[in-house]
């Protein structure tokens, strides 16, 4: 029986752990794939308050080193359920069924990607999810935004004011972003639209140099030489094992607000896998924090 298990090793669920272990409660953190979370795939991150410079894998490091400095324990195994019973909260894994007091989710999401052809391959040398994060290394440089919604929309608005070009491919004949957002980048001479079409494969050797554009409507397909491309397509949550003790959104995302609650007792949510406008590493940090703060309380008061 842990005090707290944490569902997740990405940047909320790692510092949830560091609070936990710090309030000197027992923890587990449950993860499926890779410590630390997408932040892992960033070559660079610059935006994180006292550090200057370092990569998503170095950010990674630490948090796991500090976490298990402090006593914190940790498990590969996937989360398929989480069931309650009374006080008891039991996290059913495919390997085991880990007990505790209080659980916090922390699985993140994913970026929905293209599955186009090398897209893989390029992802921290020429393929980003995030022009926040990113777009400053593209400064003086041509680049695409695949996608039409507000966020693809929003991120061009930004990309337009570093790059020299910013070409925004869209499958649909038309955008489904703010009409607003829309005319500000018609007014842009660096602006160019390419509708109807998808990124059908990307080119280069050791980082993207150009990207192949098939139009959906002529089947015709051309080459686009970029330095980089921006996927903005839209984001995936894995919360379906929850969906028992916390109640999902239309897209999937766990509805919590700042208190970082699930809506049964005892149970809390952090990161990028619940409601919320932001979604950086500063603010998955601020949830872990808030969570097992939260999550330490709620512990202590049913002793």
């Amino acid at each position: 029986m842990y005090d707290i298990v944490v569902v997740g090793a990405g940047p909320a669920g790692l510092t949830a752990a560091v609070y936990a272990r710090r309030a000197e409660k027992s923890v587990l953190v449950v993860e499926k794939e890779t410590f630390g979370g997408q932040i892992t795939h960033s070559p660079k991150v610059e935006n994180y308050p006292g550090t200057l410079q370092m990569s998503g894998n170095e950010f990674a490091e630490k948090l796991v080193e500090q976490a298990l400095s402090l006593g914190a324990e940790i498990e590969l195994d996937e989360v398929t359920a989480i069931e309650t019973e009374g006080k008891t909260k039991r996290v059913i894994g495919q390997n085991a069924t880990y007990e505790a007091k209080s659980v916090i989710v922390a699985t993140g999401s994913k970026h929905r990607t293209l599955g186009a052809e090398n897209e893989e391959k390029f992802v921290g040398s020429g393929v980003s999810y995030c022009a926040v994060c990113d777009g400053a290394f593209y400064k003086g440089k041509e680049v695409a935004v695949i996608g039409g919604g507000n966020t693809a929309l929003q991120e061009a608005v930004m990309l337009s004011e570093l790059c020299k070009k910013v070409t925004l491919v869209q499958n649909l004949p038309f955008f489904t972003g703010e009409k607003k957002l829309l005319d500000l980048l018609e007014k842009k001479e660096n602006v160019e639209f390419v509708t109807s079409s998808v990124v059908s494969g990307l080119e280069g050797e050791d980082s993207l140099c150009a990207i192949r554009i098939r139009n959906t409507e002529t089947n015709e397909e051309t080459t686009l030489s970029v330095d980089g491309i921006f996927v903005a397509i839209g984001q995936v949550p894995e919360n379906e094992p929850f969906r028992s003790v916390a109640s999902l959104d239309d897209y999937g995302y766990i509805v919590s607000g700042e208190e970082c609650e699930s809506g049964t007792e005892g149970i809390f949510v952090a990161g990028d896998c619940r409601t919320k406008l932001v979604r950086q590493i500063a603010t998955a940090v601020s949830d872990g924090a808030v969570a097992a703060v939260n999550a330490c309380r709620y512990t202590d008061s049913i002793k």
